[in-house]
């Protein structure tokens, strides 16, 4: 956002100037506080640090993240205008928000999506501080309207990453340690429809570690994985494939076994060489890396300059491939994606027959 010291509310010269310390209180960190009459009792602070702990577990690690970005952008937006943050004023995060829309200056606009997920984190900081922000306030929902009415476009989706894709890029790895691994995650995520954060939380059995996502089971049929996934527990089945270049559950079992990993984590980093895992986890953007690369080296829309290949694809294409590719029925897929209805899993299918249920034709047309 460029720095603009023009004063955009008439009052705004009047406030009074921020309080730093007041402005950060009760942070994403320690959304919870004790009542003061009540403050330095030992079992009651132990309590509300449990308490702190479990409110930072009710979102997800990255919409902790970017719900804190958000905050102390907003935060920050307001420092330059002299205009404290708290108690949340409808009418300058109405003018933020068009500011985010229609920036002064050479930064350019976010998207409307992007300026929702602003808002949303703007009220949820609120709430943990204390305070109630109204978006239906004329101030907010107005400007909002205008925006979306003016700026919305149809979401931009990522490329899918089709059957003979997959196939293409797990062939350009090595069968080395770190080979094996990408091997691995890259037949699984695609198979599994997983999130790249998915793959990466995952461990070898329940409980192994605290920050686990879920846990995988081998068995005769396939790996069963047990999930705590966007919209809660889920399970997914991972068939076996119908050789073992091509099968997920024989690339994780490779992976397993020579990386010697029985316990904690299953994707882990390697050594420089690639030739010992060690005990950290992968970060979940080494998926992104790893899917952008592979796509390079197996050629993938190659007809493209490398930039714009690099943009078609991310981790979700993973995700969208399989729903893409999957030649069953749809509500097997939306299972399996673990989605709450069938249009989120349409928005997943690049490809597919949009016209098998013809109403026109059962409407007697």
């Amino acid at each position: 956002m460029a720095e603009n010291n023009e004063n955009p509310h008439p009052s705004a010269s009047n406030r009074a100037p921020p309080d730093k310390e007041n402005e950060n209180k009760a942070s994403h960190s320690d959304p919870l506080a004790l009542p003061s009459d009540v403050a330095g009792s030992g079992t009651l602070n132990r309590l509300i640090d449990t308490a702190r702990h479990y409110a930072n577990a009710s979102t997800a690690e990255n919409t902790n993240k970017a719900y804190a970005a958000d905050w102390n952008h907003f935060a920050r937006w307001c420092r330059l205008r002299g205009t404290p943050p708290l108690p949340p004023s409808p009418e300058m995060i109405g003018l933020y928000l068009t500011e985010l829309a229609a920036p002064i200056g050479a930064t350019p606009p976010l998207t409307v999506s992007t300026i929702e997920r602003r808002l949303s984190g703007l009220a949820w900081n609120y709430a943990q501080r204390g305070f109630a922000l109204d978006r239906k306030d004329r101030h907010i929902a107005t400007v909002l309207a205008g925006i979306k009415r003016k700026h919305a476009r149809p979401p931009t989706q990522k490329d899918a990453i089709l059957r003979d894709d997959i196939l293409a890029m797990v062939a350009t790895l090595t069968f080395d340690l770190r080979g094996l691994r990408d091997r691995a995650i890259l037949l699984i995520g695609y198979a599994g429809g997983l999130r790249r954060s998915e793959i990466v939380s995952l461990d070898v059995h329940k409980d192994d570690t605290p920050d686990s996502g879920g846990w995988i089971e081998i068995l005769d049929e396939g790996a069963l994985l047990t999930l705590d996934a966007k919209t809660g527990w889920r399970e997914v089945e991972i068939g076996r494939g119908s050789s073992d270049q091509t099968c997920p559950v024989h690339a994780l079992k490779q992976w397993l076994h020579f990386a010697k990993i029985n316990f904690g984590p299953v994707f882990v980093r390697t050594s420089h060489d690639g030739a010992k895992a060690l005990e950290a986890r992968l970060n979940d953007k080494h998926v992104a890396r790893l899917i952008k690369r592979t796509v390079l080296d197996a050629g993938i829309r190659a007809e493209l300059p490398e930039k714009e290949r690099l943009a078609l694809f991310s981790g979700h294409s993973l995700r969208a491939g399989l729903a893409s590719s999957a030649e069953i029925d749809e509500r097997y897929v939306q299972k399996h994606l673990g989605h709450g209805s069938a249009e989120m899993t349409r928005r997943y299918q690049r490809r597919r027959d949009r016209f098998r249920v013809n109403l026109t034709r059962a409407a007697g047309l």
